[in-house]
């Protein structure tokens, strides 16, 4: 698949270098956020009169079917492709012809890279947000249900003061009330449109950077086109947002691991949610609570990555 930067090379990129320089066995994930943002960016083109109504046209119908052949599995992803803007790009190409070259007009891989992902990090911590929410319905629930049972107060992992497991469980809701509260203030830094920026310093075509966000419901423009491209400022919040949910799941799974020990024996784990031993019949093991503890630290890590990654970069 020719590179959308071969204009000026000539020979073939060594493979094992291709194989190394493409993101598309993650960025393909994006691709519905790639082409809304292409239609937007199409829509916006055509309003303009940067490109004619026709071809506006075959460019969005060509999008449209790109992605409902991509949910139909009637589509599968190039994985010689550099990356899911490339596969895109080419795949319009190959349905409508010439005018597919003129949707890249007035953008660059830079602030379509910025917007996809900004796009996508909207979608996920949406999704997050509601299943936050669904934890904290069942914790609620389950706090009215206990509201009268009387359990013993820790400090120093010893015994202090009688409390009951509703007010124990209404702790960690209380938590994860925060958590929505940080997902939310993210996604007024992450929900602004680069669009415009091109590489990093705009465009010489009258585009209409408002037109583009509004058709994406971003809720405004980004005011410098280097920090636009540049700017990853909000992955690096959502990260560390992340990764305090994922203490407070912790911390929850390790006081369900100590209940569940025969030294506590609070609560009796559901057989759908433990295990047993391949020796030892008498076992039931708290395991989804043990992985919930283990994999808190792969999130920590993404965001310890995240923060070296940014540290160096100078622009653009």
């Amino acid at each position: 698949m020719e590179k959308l930067w071969a204009g000026r090379l000539t020979d073939q990129l060594d493979a094992a270098a291709s194989d190394f320089n493409s993101s598309i066995r993650v960025d393909c994930r994006m691709l519905p956020e790639d082409i809304a943002g292409s239609l937007a960016h199409t829509a916006m083109l055509a309003a303009r009169g940067i490109i004619s109504a026709a071809d506006a046209q075959a460019i969005s119908a060509g999008l449209g079917g790109i992605l409902e052949d991509w949910q139909a599995g009637a589509l599968s992803i190039d994985h010689t492709a550099e990356d899911i803007h490339s596969f895109v790009e080419a795949e319009l190409g190959k349905r409508i012809g010439e005018a597919a070259k003129r949707l890249h007009t007035a953008r660059s891989r830079n602030d379509q890279v910025a917007v996809d992902l900004r796009l996508y990090l909207r979608r996920e911590s949406g999704e997050i947000i509601g299943l936050i929410k669904n934890l904290i319905t069942v914790l609620c629930e389950k706090a009215a249900q206990h509201k009268a049972t009387i359990m013993p107060g820790y400090t120093h992992l010893q015994r202090a003061q009688p409390i009951t497991f509703g007010h124990h469980l209404m702790a960690y809701a209380m938590m994860f009330l925060r958590d929505i509260e940080r997902l939310q203030d993210g996604q007024k830094r992450l929900n602004i449109s680069p669009l415009g920026s091109c590489a990093l310093a705009g465009t010489t075509y009258d585009i209409d950077r408002e037109l583009s966000a509004g058709l994406l419901a971003m809720d405004g423009v980004a005011a410098n086109s280097l920090d636009a491209v540049a700017d990853r400022d909000f992955c690096l919040e959502l990260a560390g947002a992340l990764a305090i949910i994922m203490m407070h799941l912790s911390r929850f799974a390790e006081e369900i691991i100590l209940w569940a020990s025969w030294e506590f024996k609070f609560v009796e784990l559901d057989e759908a949610f433990a295990t047993g031993s391949s020796i030892m019949p008498q076992k039931k093991n708290p395991d989804i609570a043990e992985l919930v503890r283990g994999k808190t630290g792969r999130v920590y890590g993404s965001l310890l990555s995240l923060l070296t990654q940014m540290k160096g970069l100078p622009l653009s």
